[in-house]
């Protein structure tokens, strides 16, 4: 069902492009019709890609973090130690409302964050770099935890994270 509902984001992103570019080419790119489809273009296209960056780190059974690695390194140098950023992540998860859970690193002073993205645009700062995502979304969830397990879904999310993956994404 999530893949299902990934693939709606890849094709509603895939229409919107096309309907701009149809507008565009007739002259219409003033119209209150190429403005709305245009306001969409965040909501799409940040749901296309932040489900491309979930579903790419995680692995069933996970793959465990590799402590002298450059993503374990820069987590403790900016959380104090693997726990802090640990439980941290994982309330950003159980905050309430629908969204995503990302560590985010600055592209400029390379530091690493969590942060709360409200459905899929709302939140998101231009230019950092998502590490690692989860999808807090209920449909994330809900077939196989109740509405109110949230937090059992994002133990079992940490079980199957692939590290490495998630690592590659981390720059010096």
């Amino acid at each position: 069902e999530h893949f299902k509902l990934y693939a709606g984001y890849v094709n509603n992103t895939n229409t919107l492009n096309q309907k701009v570019e149809e507008l565009t080419k007739a002259g219409k790119s003033g119209t209150p019709e190429y403005g709305e489809l245009k306001r969409r273009y965040g909501f799409e296209y940040c749901g296309m890609v932040l489900h491309e960056y979930y579903f790419d780190n995680m692995t069933p059974g996970g793959v465990a973090v590799d402590q002298n690695s450059k993503l374990y390194k820069k987590v403790c140098e900016c959380f104090g130690d693997w726990t802090t950023f640990e439980t941290d992540f994982k309330n950003v998860g159980k905050m309430r409302g629908i969204g995503w859970a990302i560590l985010f690193q600055d592209p400029t002073t390379k530091k690493l964050s969590n942060h709360f993205v409200a459905d899929h645009e709302i939140g998101n700062i231009p230019g950092y770099k998502p590490i690692l995502v989860m999808d807090v979304w209920e449909h994330a969830y809900i077939g196989d935890y109740k509405a109110t397990e949230r937090g059992k879904y994002i133990d079992s999310f940490f079980q199957n994270i692939c590290w490495k993956t998630a690592g590659s994404r981390v720059t010096e």
